[in-house]
């Protein structure tokens, strides 16, 4: 068994370590963390207890993987962290525990966590995600497969970010974005389709279609959105679409509207005072 430790680095006795592992200068290791076959500690890294990753993860300096939770009424016993394989950690990432100690926070495989990003207690993100520098996901949060998450942006606690959506850079996140859904940063609304990041993964023109065909019924049917899961699963009884009901049917904080004015809605016609405040701004700066 080959491993690399720094002499700086402090690992406890009781951290297990894999092949091929290496630990760089500064890092600590607490007591039952685990780290798989060939993961590398790149420097000041910190590995809470309770935490274990799987083969091949690469953190960055400054990385503090399994803290605990930040929450007013957290005790001294909380639960672990679970971080499969494949995942690459920048520098000064943060991702904490779970709060209940039975329970614990699930990252999957292949992530790409950059500079600064904060997965908080309970949250669980998919697989091949890319979470962007700064982006902050509160707690018991959901992030799934191959979402996109860009700089700065916010996910509020208890919200879930569907397979292959797009959220924009500072994007405010406070109800659910459905899967394969685009998220416009200055707006924090959903902008339609992610097409690129659809044909990326392979989404033939069929298929697309069948999600614009989706995407119709959400958001521009006018439908409740009881009346849209009936109709999504009357439509789609299979493929990416059907994806959908399921989705909007197990939803709690309501999902993300979408940025253009709907058909209905009224636009406000400016009374005789505003006029007059209106004309008089014209004359002061025209």
């Amino acid at each position: 068994m080959t491993q690399i430790i720094h002499p700086t680095a402090v690992v406890h006795s009781r951290a297990q370590l894999g092949n091929n592992v290496c630990v760089g200068p500064f890092c600590v290791l607490e007591a039952d963390t685990v780290l798989g076959d060939d993961c590398v500690l790149l420097g000041r890294v910190t590995i809470k207890s309770g935490t274990q990753l799987e083969a091949d993860n690469e953190v960055g300096e400054g990385t503090v993987l399994g803290g605990k939770p930040q929450h007013a009424k957290v005790g001294s016993r909380y639960g672990g962290l679970r971080i499969g394989r494949g995942n690459r950690f920048r520098e000064n990432v943060t991702v904490h525990c779970a709060f209940d100690p039975e329970k614990i926070t699930r990252i999957g495989d292949d992530n790409l966590l950059m500079v600064n990003a904060h997965v908080a207690h309970d949250c669980t993100i998919g697989s091949k995600t890319i979470i962007v520098n700064n982006v902050m996901i509160g707690g018991h949060a959901t992030v799934e497969d191959r979402a996109y998450l860009g700089g700065g942006a916010g996910v509020h606690q208890f919200c879930r970010v569907g397979e292959l959506a797009m959220v924009g850079a500072q994007a405010h996140i406070v109800q659910d974005v459905a899967p394969f859904l685009m998220i416009d940063g200055a707006t924090s609304r959903v902008v339609g389709l992610n097409r690129v990041g659809l044909r990326r993964s392979g989404f033939t023109e069929d298929q697309l279609v069948q999600l614009k065909a989706a995407y119709r019924i959400m958001y521009r049917s006018g439908m409740t959105w009881t009346e849209v899961v009936e109709e999504l699963r009357r439509q789609f009884t299979t493929g990416a679409a059907a994806r959908y009901a399921t989705f909007i049917q197990s939803g709690k904080r309501g999902f993300v509207p979408e940025r253009r004015l709907p058909r209905r809605a009224t636009i406000k016609i400016p009374s005789s005072d505003d006029r007059g405040f209106i004309d008089d701004q014209l004359r002061r700066f025209g």
